[in-house]
């Protein structure tokens, strides 16, 4: 939409639209007007060539009859050839010299020139193979279709002796079998251009009419915005600085404008709405002193016991952290010294109390690297991936197992990636464990590592699931596609931020029956974003 910034840009704007407008509205009536003429001009090319083919057409046939007559009273009295000679003298004198390019022609079935009367320098000729510059075999054509029940029309290029050229023409033949004659006449269709050529400058006439009236239009439209322009906006740029004026003076007094400073009534009830606001204006700046002496002492307190709490909470998280890291070591110790000198079968208490002490360790160290990962430099080395990645699963075991859960996996071996280990234990880590919190029980887990074209590693895992909804957030800060699961919608999170850093390529999949994460690391990729 075209926004005016001023009364000018108005009036410019208004004059430009009336200019498009008409221009349209002419090129709308040019085009009518266009089509018009053209369906005209066919309709006038149709009716003129279907008259003149009536007119030959019922001239060949008047010339028959006349032939037929003659020859039925005399075939018995005179030879043939008396005959032939005969109705040729009389056709030549029943002949309208002065019309050049009317005339009626006669060819025997060989083709050979009877009466040509215009060029008789043609008769006796055999034409039978003679072609029009187009190639037709216009004399071939002739015979042909005169011997047909009607005979017929034949279109092709013939010299024209008025203009002493070539001009399309179109015949009408039909043939008289006593005789072996095809007997034809035929009109030059150059003749329509003439008649087209009136009715053209009648369009063009009408066109300049149109053209002449819309100019004429445009100009009084033209010159009536200017009027405005010139009037009206002079009034209204006039109350405008009254108001403008008066807004300068209400900063010094309390008063309302005089009504008699204005002259049109809507800017009356502007200014007087303009003062009413202004005094508003006044009474909520006072209000607002009176309030922002107490806010900034009021907001700096807020804040500083904000940042006290957050550096408490931060303080107590890191506190827990190292806390709970004594205990858990201890409860991890002494289940490994239970199971080796009591335990000297497999006991599923134990086993429990084992996984959830993995559990434990999972959730610690995915919050210790949530610490340190601002404060601590990751520097990276080479790590064996396939051997990596089997301890992840070795320590993950015992916990599928209590879910009814198994792995199921596809690992190559001796494959070697430059990458900080811990960063690649907080990758394996949260995908092995949302894989045993999310997966359907007793299906498997399917763990994959593999080459990709030479340049990549491809670390995946595949799971029997619910589908994801919300594929876009599952790597946000403390989402959780399903509530009743647990977790602190943490993990993706961090996972996420690892491989931003390092370049690792994700692509998750998500369908009714199964989900997989698929990681793409580079071989050998030393830098980071």
């Amino acid at each position: 939409m075209i926004k005016a910034k001023s009364l000018y840009h108005l009036i410019l704007y208004s004059i430009f639209f009336i200019i498009i407008l008409t221009s349209s509205f002419t090129f709308i009536i040019i085009e009518n007007a266009f089509d018009e003429f053209q369906e005209k001009i066919k309709i006038i090319k149709t009716d003129y060539e279907n008259k003149q083919k009536d007119l030959i057409e019922a001239d060949v046939k008047k010339s028959l009859n006349f032939i037929n007559y003659y020859y039925n009273k005399f075939k018995d009295i005179k030879s043939e050839n008396e005959i032939k000679e005969d109705i040729l003298e009389a056709l030549e004198k029943m002949r309208e010299n002065e019309k050049l390019n009317n005339y009626l022609f006669i060819y025997d079935f060989d083709g050979t020139s009877i009466y040509y009367p215009v060029s008789k320098e043609y008769i006796g000729k055999n034409l039978y193979e003679f072609k029009d510059p187009s190639g037709k075999k216009v004399i071939k054509e002739l015979i042909d279709i005169s011997k047909k029940k009607d005979g017929g029309f034949v279109q092709y290029i013939w010299y024209k002796p008025e203009i002493k050229d070539d001009a399309l023409k179109i015949s009408y033949a039909h043939a008289y079998e006593p005789l072996n004659w095809t007997v034809g006449r035929g009109i030059y269709l150059d003749e329509i251009n003439k008649i087209v050529q009136i009715k053209k400058d009648e369009y063009d006439e009408k066109i300049s009419n149109y053209i002449l009236q819309i100019v004429s239009l445009t100009v009084m439209l033209v010159l009536y915005s200017i009027f405005i322009y010139k009037n009206a906006t002079i009034l209204i740029v006039n109350d405008v600085k009254e108001i403008g004026k008066y807004f300068k003076e209400s900063q010094k007094d309390d008063l309302r404008i005089k009504q008699d400073r204005l002259i049109f009534g809507e800017f009356k009830v502007i200014a007087n709405y303009a003062y009413d606001a202004m005094h508003n204006i006044k009474d909520k700046n006072t209000m607002l002193r009176e309030i922002n002496k107490h806010l900034e002492e009021t907001v700096n307190h807020q804040t500083k016991e904000l940042q006290n709490l957050i550096d408490s909470q931060k303080k107590f998280l890191k506190n827990s952290v190292h806390e709970i890291n004594t205990p858990l070591s201890i409860i991890r110790t002494n289940i490994d010294l239970l199971k080796m000198n009591i335990l000297k079968e497999e006991n599923k208490y134990i086993s429990n109390i084992e996984s959830g002490a993995k559990i434990i360790q999972y959730i610690y160290d995915d919050l210790s690297y949530l610490i340190k990962k601002d404060r601590v430099d990751y520097p990276k080395e080479y790590i064996d991936f396939s051997l990596y990645l089997k301890e992840r699963l070795n320590f993950f075991e015992g916990i599928a197992t209590s879910n009814d859960l198994h792995f199921t996996t596809n690992i190559d071996e001796d494959i070697y990636i430059k990458f900080n280990r811990i960063e690649l234990q907080r990758i394996i880590d949260n995908n092995i464990s949302n894989s045993i919190k999310y997966s359907y029980a007793r299906s498997a887990i399917y763990v994959r590592l593999t080459y990709f074209k030479n340049d990549f590693i491809e670390f995946s895992v595949k799971t029997n699931s619910e589908k994801i909804e919300n594929i876009n957030k599952i790597f946000d800060d403390f989402y959780r596609e399903n509530n009743s699961r647990g977790g602190f919608g943490l993990g993706l999170r961090i996972v996420k931020e690892i491989c931003d850093k390092n370049l690792v390529i994700i692509k998750l999949e998500s369908t009714d029956t199964e989900t997989k994460f698929t990681y793409r690391f580079r071989i050998n990729e030393n830098t980071t974003s």
